[in-house]
């Protein structure tokens, strides 16, 4: 069976009738094609936009999206739906009010099987009758139309919990990873290397066969039958032969070598791609490949490479803490695996996914009235076609495809990082597609050095966890080999960013043969990593952007770098310190006793008053001892016969230190007294996570909380506070802001002439 598509019109087989063609009804139409050729049920035993109703209230607008019956007969006697499907566009994450909602659909129609699905996600749930649980029962699968009439088959198939769980899949990518390391004897980086390629070509493939494919072994045996009975003798074995055409496919997100070819023997991959069969990477939401992905990379990389890993739980508390929002640029210098990335990218996209629901359901309430169940069916309908019609702009907004689309924007325009480790770099970009995205402007680079759209003063938000404990030299030099000098991406970013971008190359261009050091206002002070990425990343900021960093604690008490934190403190409010347990980056393989620092670059007023405190200060401090000095320098002036002993001037040279020393310390006591404001502190002890990677209570979660509240509070990032209200009328969808009190200018999203 196939999607019948003319134009702008798709054909409804359940309706027997051409539909405009939208995102949610393409995903219907196509998930019923899927139900009659996968599973073998018949379009007499199905409906779709069923009305259901909550029979215990006696009430209920509802239509689910498609309802199936056991067989047809059911279906004409009026008996309980079997199977009720919930769609969503393709484009739109399903969230966990959706999986509700679409419950309270099924239980109500006495249905045993609940799925929702977008086609790149679907989850299958067993319905509880008559009770809504607290936490949804997640299974394997729903029945074939066999099995439907069999009850001990469906009995034993709601006892099959979801076996894709996080934890298992991750230590299944163990397994495969000791395939390798067992029979190709390669090191755990390299057979990670391996295993990623397989990962990428079942992706590829199960991608391509939309979901009702999974690469398995026996679906590797008969393509390779097939090209080996059709292959020229100069041709590569029929597995190389797949990953060639997978980096071809994702060759523009710079994954592999060109020259890169799978590294591991036949039977290796093989026995990788059966181990693998039992899950389908297409139809598994990204949060789960996510996770699962990054739990692999932690037990692979632990040591040598820990110190790429941010544990999941400090990632997740700095994120909010600095609450990135929809249309900010958000950067990592030191983005390791890309834990921070795809956090934030995940944190603004709920939020963009939230303010649409927000906007929907404005929309219902103003197009659907409390009478709705009385009116005739062509009242109705016309009600749902203007429903229809917002959800499908609305979802627009949020379509991958959509070149202006708010999550492309986010995934193409707002993420940035590098990583001075090409194999994490790569990681970086792996585990951002297991994601879900983002991975577009993540690049192999030093992160000091500017790249594609990484220069000074354009973030608003950087999270990072930099190297510690290296050293920078001063002989280390900017050289020829740091310029950026592929002509074809230099054309391109200067497109896209305009004559900025040039000027950024200049940071390199222009300091060819110059110490590294002297590019940064700390490299006077110190050569240490985590100093110089401190000074690095504020540069990055614009004024008023938000820094989340882990640090060593010696940056917060170590006298020797008493004036870096000075140095620091005249560019930057501190935000919050936060110090953690130092077993919780154990996991990662640290050793060193971590805090995590919060910073706000000053914005330029608060960079002139700090300026100008400093200024006045000094003038108030020196006036004390001026008088003082003019005479030693005076007396230190004289020559000839009126000069003084060597000794006395040696006595009066001393004197002048001890004063410039006493005016450079009251000064700062001044400043400090005169640019004064709260910094919180916090020491955790639990902190969600132990040494060896066990979850435990979690410290930084009521921290977040309180937090938050404060930072509310004092409006610490220094932005306006609005109320936000939608209104549709008239196939417009209006944006109405209440800002500190004021009413904005009415702004159309959609529906202008």
């Amino acid at each position: 069976m196939e999607v019948q598509i003319k134009e702008n019109k798709i054909y409804a087989p359940l309706k027997d009738k051409w539909l405009v063609v939208k995102p949610e009804e393409e995903v219907r139409q196509r998930y019923i094609c899927r139900l009659v050729d996968s599973y073998g049920y018949d379009l007499k035993q199905m409906d779709q936009e069923l009305k259901v109703t909550n029979s215990q209230r006696g009430q209920g607008a509802a239509r689910a999206d498609i309802v199936i019956w056991k067989s047809a007969k059911d279906k004409t006697d009026s008996k309980s739906a079997f199977i009720v499907v919930e769609c969503k566009a393709e484009s739109v994450t399903i969230r966990k009010e959706d999986y509700y909602q679409g419950y309270n659909y099924a239980a109500w129609a006495g249905a045993d099987f609940f799925v929702t699905t977008n086609l790149k996600e679907t989850r299958v749930f067993k319905v509880v009758k008559g009770e809504l649980p607290k936490k949804l029962e997640e299974i394997v699968d729903i029945p074939t139309a066999e099995m439907a009439t069999d009850e001990k088959k469906v009995k034993e198939l709601l006892n099959q919990t979801k076996a894709f769980t996080r934890d298992e899949f991750s230590r299944l990518l163990y397994k495969c990873h000791n395939i390798i390391r067992n029979n190709d004897k390669l090191s755990p980086e390299a057979a990670f290397d391996e295993i990623s390629k397989i990962l990428f070509i079942k992706i590829r493939y199960e991608r391509d066969n939309t979901g009702t494919q999974i690469f398995s072994k026996d679906a590797f045996v008969k393509l390779k039958d097939a090209y080996n009975s059709m292959k020229s003798k100069d041709a590569p074995e029929f597995y190389q032969f797949l990953f060639e055409k997978t980096k071809e496919d994702f060759s523009k997100d710079n994954l592999f070598d060109p020259n890169e070819t799978i590294r591991i023997r036949e039977t290796s991959f093989e026995k990788i791609v059966e181990e693998l069969q039992v899950y389908n990477l297409s139809t598994t939401s990204d949060d789960v490949k996510g996770i699962a992905f990054e739990k692999f990379l932690g037990r692979t990389f632990r040591g040598e490479l820990g110190q790429f890993f941010t544990p999941r739980t400090i990632v997740e508390f700095m994120v909010s803490v600095l609450d990135p929002q929809e249309g900010e640029y958000i950067c990592d210098p030191c983005c390791g695996s890309g834990g921070f990335l795809i956090r934030a990218f995940e944190y603004v996209r709920e939020q963009i996914e939230s303010e649409l629901e927000q906007r929907k359901e404005e929309v219902k309430k103003q197009l659907i009235p409390e009478n709705y169940d009385d009116l005739k069916p062509k009242e109705q309908e016309a009600i749902d076609a203007k429903v229809s019609d917002a959800f499908a702009k609305m979802n627009f907004e949020v379509d991958v495809n959509n070149a202006k689309g708010r999550l492309r924007s986010l995934s193409f325009d707002c993420i940035y990082g590098t990583d001075a480790n090409p194999r994490m770099a790569r990681t970086a970009k792996m585990n951002m597609i297991m994601h879900g995205d983002g991975h577009g402007g993540v690049h192999h680079h030093d992160g000091l050095l500017n790249v594609n759209g990484i220069w000074d003063g354009r973030f608003d938000v950087i999270l990072t966890n930099p190297p510690f404990g290296a050293r920078v030299d001063k002989d280390i030099k900017i050289s020829e080999a740091d310029k950026f000098t592929d002509e074809a991406k230099i054309k391109a970013y200067v497109k896209r960013y305009g004559e900025e971008y040039l000027t950024a190359l200049r940071q390199v261009n222009d300091h060819i043969g110059e110490s590294l050091l002297d590019q940064f206002g700390v490299g006077k002070m110190s050569g240490l990593t985590e100093v110089l990425f401190i000074d690095r990343c504020l540069n990055l900021l614009k004024p008023g952007g938000r820094l989340g960093i882990v640090l060593p604690e010696g940056v917060l008490n170590n006298t020797n770098l008493q004036n870096v934190r000075e140095y620091f403190e005249g560019r930057a409010k501190i935000l919050l310190i936060v110090s953690i347990p130092q077993d919780v980056f154990m996991a990662a393989g640290a050793t060193v006793k971590p805090s995590l620092m919060f910073f706000k670059r000053f914005t330029e007023e608060e960079q002139a008053q700090y300026n100008g405190i400093k200024v006045k200060a000094f003038a108030e401090v020196q006036d004390k001892y001026i008088e003082e000095l003019t005479s030693i320098e005076n007396d230190l002036a004289k020559r000839g016969k009126e000069a003084l002993p060597a000794a006395e001037k040696k006595t009066l040279r001393a004197r002048k230190k001890e004063i410039e020393a006493a005016i450079d310390q009251e000064t700062k006591i001044l400043v400090k007294q005169r640019f004064d404001y709260v910094i919180p502190i916090a020491d955790i002890k639990r902190a969600g996570i132990n040494s060896i990677g066990i979850k435990i209570e979690n410290d930084l979660e009521p921290l977040l909380e309180e937090f938050t509240k404060y930072r509310k509070e004092n409006n610490l990032w220094n932005k306006r506070h609005a109320n936000t209200s939608y209104q549709y009328n008239d196939g417009k969808m209006t944006r109405i802001q209440e800002v500190d009190g004021i009413v904005c200018e009415p702004e159309v999203f959609y529906g202008k002439d």
